[in-house]
């Protein structure tokens, strides 16, 4: 039977389509206004804000759909019809309704499963949406798995940018895909995360990325996926709906919360500082990523960005990475530093903590050497230490998120880049690289928050054995982990799945 699925689920070649670019900046719309005169003031220069708390990269992203007149590009890796998603989703309706030209461009990972709502949405005039790196079959578990056979090396490589672009104005880019989890709205589990909001020249680099991916042969319109789900009809189905899901959102506890904060609304009235910096540079991985043959070397161009800014740290190097495989060449470079008496620093996931079991076991197997050679190793706790940091609804955990890395006080960077050899050599990635000593500095500051004892234990290696600390309490195993994860991580390390992590 599965093979009669993928004889079934082939993926045609895309259909020729004329080259799209994203719209020009003018001054005619509110976004303009904002931003105009204050990029004119620093000529050659970008202004950049880190987003840290989830309530404020919600608001930022409504506000500018709201304030948009021209455009809106938005990719994601993932895209959920949860609270905030089908939030978002309802509001690039509202937008195209206003007669704002709409590019959505996710990855197909996570957008198949809602393909009849992508489908409906793409029915608007206003509205384009595109997969990438799509799946032949649109529906069916069976087709998906034989699919997944037939075609793994194809399919195994995703698109894990995420972008949200504003009349060509406005970027957010970041960690942050859409979905409760990503804007602390999430009774369950919330992600600690970090996005950059940016205007001047940078975010037309970012729209230059997004256009390069938007006219990949990678991205297929949904028109040429699924045609007969890309209807009016299915669109006026859709409309109340969201409608309903919005305005619930509206009256949620999430909403009430994000109305009484004092901070969000000097945001909305425009009290939002930014710091400005001449030296920057948005970097992404070339979408034919996907297709290039294994250990090409233009594959891996995020890294290949990433990798001299580590070497070149002279006193302090700290990163924070999620999924953390640093593999041989990323050990001896981590490894390099930390005997040649810089300060390196890296914060991961716990066991427990990290959302993909199998990933703790390829960073176990590198774990030791790094704490031998001086590398200081924290890893983040499942539980938010107090309410500020959780959920509005009462998360019962927290799980890391954020891409990052600060040098010396003074360089960063921001994005979508794990320290792994997926996001190496699989996935394609980007970020931003920023030199500014207040940033940076406010980085190192959420490192240091983050890997207190209140929200990371500190791992050692003494005389052999390891263990953690948070310095109330010590451990000599890993904390909390189950049975079945120990065991997820265990296969991992022992069958050397590095290149999939």
């Amino acid at each position: 039977m599965l093979a009669y699925f993928a004889a079934c689920a082939q993926l045609d070649p895309r259909p020729h389509i004329a080259e799209e670019i994203a719209l020009a900046v003018a001054d005619d719309a509110p976004l303009d206004r904002a931003t105009a005169a204050v990029e004119a003031s620093h000529p050659e220069e970008s202004a950049f804000r880190l987003v840290v708390e989830g309530t404020e990269a919600f608001v930022v992203r409504v506000q500018t759909a709201r304030m948009a007149k021209r455009s809106l590009d938005v990719q994601s890796y993932i895209w959920h019809a949860d609270l905030t998603g089908m939030f978002f989703a309802n509001e690039l309706l509202l937008a195209a309704d206003r007669g704002v030209k709409v590019r959505v461009l996710l990855d197909d990972v996570d957008a198949r499963r809602n393909n009849d709502a992508i489908a409906a949405l793409s029915a608007h005039p206003n509205i384009e949406v595109r997969t990438f790196n799509p799946f032949a079959s649109r529906r069916g578990t069976l087709s998906l798995i034989a699919e997944g056979l037939r075609s793994f090396s194809r399919v195994n490589r995703r698109m894990h940018n995420k972008s949200w672009i504003a009349d060509n104005r406005l970027a957010v880019v970041g960690g942050r895909n859409i979905g409760d989890e990503y804007f602390s709205a999430s009774d369950e589990v919330n992600f600690v995360d970090l996005d950059f909001a940016m205007i001047g020249p940078v975010v037309r680099q970012a729209s230059a990325s997004f256009d390069e991916y938007w006219n990949s042969p990678s991205a297929y319109p949904m028109q040429a996926l699924d045609p007969d789900k890309v209807s009016i009809e299915a669109l006026d189905r859709l409309r109340p709906k969201l409608a309903a899901q919005a305005a619930r959102a509206e009256d949620s506890p999430y909403a009430r919360a994000l109305r009484a904060n004092d901070a969000i609304n000097r945001m909305v009235e425009g009290d939002w500082p930014m710091q400005w910096a001449r030296k920057y540079q948005f970097v992404a991985d070339d979408p034919d990523k996907v297709t290039m043959k294994e250990r090409d070397a233009k594959r891996a161009q995020v890294s290949a960005a990433l990798v001299p800014v580590a070497q070149a740290a002279q006193t302090r190097l700290s990163i924070i990475s999620p999924y953390f495989v640093p593999g041989d060449n990323g050990t001896a470079l981590l490894t390099s530093a930390a005997r040649s008496e810089r300060n390196v620093r890296v914060l991961t996931n716990s066991l427990i903590a990290n959302d993909v079991a199998a990933v703790h076991g390829g960073y176990s197997r590198y774990r030791e050497p790094l704490l031998e050679a001086g590398v200081q190793i924290w890893e983040l706790k499942p539980l938010a230490a107090s309410k500020a940091d959780s959920s509005f609804f009462g998360s019962s955990g927290a799980s890391l998120h954020t891409k990052a890395l600060a040098v010396d006080g003074r360089t960063l960077f921001v994005g979508s880049y794990n320290l792994d050899p997926r996001s190496a050599w699989l996935n394609c990635e980007q970020g931003v690289l920023v030199e500014n000593d207040v940033l940076a500095q406010q980085l190192e500051q959420i490192f240091q928050k983050q890997t207190d004892g209140e929200h990371a234990w500190h791992v050692a290696l003494e005389e052999g054995k390891m263990s953690w600390s948070d310095g109330r309490e010590r451990l000599d195993k890993e904390p909390d982990a189950s049975l079945g994860r120990r065991f997820q991580a265990w296969f991992a390390r022992a069958f050397h799945l590095d290149a999939q992590l």
